[in-house]
């Protein structure tokens, strides 16, 4: 077993972001406000790459949970349909 500082047990940082990158709970925002939420990073990445090219400015891949705290209560975010591919 590895161990980190004070005897714990070392976590494995790319393993715990890696995780995380694969959980759908990433919004992608723009200067228009909230594009779409409940996305994997890689889906909120191929989104902002598609956005972009489309000439929409401000993008920005964020939590749920911080995109959840601009958006006004009873309001959706904008549906917009992820391309497989980029």
């Amino acid at each position: 077993m590895n161990f980190g500082e004070r005897g714990h047990p070392a976590r494995n940082p790319s393993r715990l972001m890696t995780s995380d990158l694969g959980l759908e709970n990433w919004s992608v925002i723009s200067e228009r406000g909230c594009e779409a939420s409940s996305l994997t990073y890689e889906e909120a990445r191929r989104l902002v790459h598609r956005l972009a090219g489309e000439g929409r400015h401000g993008l920005c891949i964020i939590t749920d949970e911080a995109a959840s705290r601009m958006i006004a209560p009873g309001v959706s975010p904008v549906s917009v349909a992820i391309p497989n591919k980029v």
